[in-house]
């Protein structure tokens, strides 16, 4: 069930993470580091700052742990970020969808919500969860935000959750769609991504 999988909508593609995406990823985000990682948790400043990522997620993949995937442009073939299924735990049906990133270009456009469309179809209607949960720092109130827009429900607030790269003590703001909202909130994703702004 946790093997690899290519999941493709109209404007992106998550495509299974492989080591040689690493370039393209760099390439796409070097300009822009500082914006694009800034509230990931651990350090991402350089090309072999993505080799190493990239290699820690496969070995997260292997021990069933995570399901990670390269966002691409369906219309360029374009590399513009990352993603993944974290915290995979389908005994108790439940999976996070976490880590995600978008080259700046690419934010506030319609890519983010077809990945977690694409990414909650899978998990709802392929693995059966009862639960997917969402969680983002505190402090990233653009990400808050967004993670509302997709239909999920703030459940609150984990204090001292992490201490990210540079020292900081984290507060992690946790969020969840259930198996029982899904289908309002299918239908109203769909809805945005046919006709509105995403």
């Amino acid at each position: 069930m946790l093997g690899p999988v290519t999941l493709a909508g109209r404007v992106v593609r998550l495509e299974p993470l492989r080591p040689e995406h690493a370039e393209a990823m760099w390439e796409v985000a070097k300009d822009s580091m500082e914006e694009t990682f800034r509230w990931i948790p651990y350090p991402m400043h350089a090309l072999e700052d993505f080799s190493r990522f990239i290699r820690a997620v496969l070995e997260e993949q292997k021990r069933g742990q995570s399901l990670p995937f390269t966002t691409i442009e369906q219309s360029s073939g374009r590399v513009i970020g990352s993603t993944r299924f974290v915290s995979i735990d389908l005994a108790n049906r439940k999976v996070e969808i976490g880590s995600t990133w978008i080259a700046p270009a690419w934010q506030r456009t319609a890519v983010n919500t077809e990945a977690k469309y694409l990414m909650l179809c899978h998990a709802f209607e392929n693995w059966n969860c009862l639960r997917v949960e969402l969680k983002t720092d505190a402090l990233n109130h653009k990400s808050r935000n967004a993670i509302l827009r997709i239909g999920a429900k703030e459940e609150g607030t984990l204090r001292k959750h992490m201490v990210t790269s540079t020292g900081r003590v984290r507060d992690s703001v946790y969020f969840s769609i259930l198996d029982t909202e899904w289908p309002a909130v299918k239908l109203r994703l769909r809805e945005k991504l046919n006709h509105g702004p995403a």
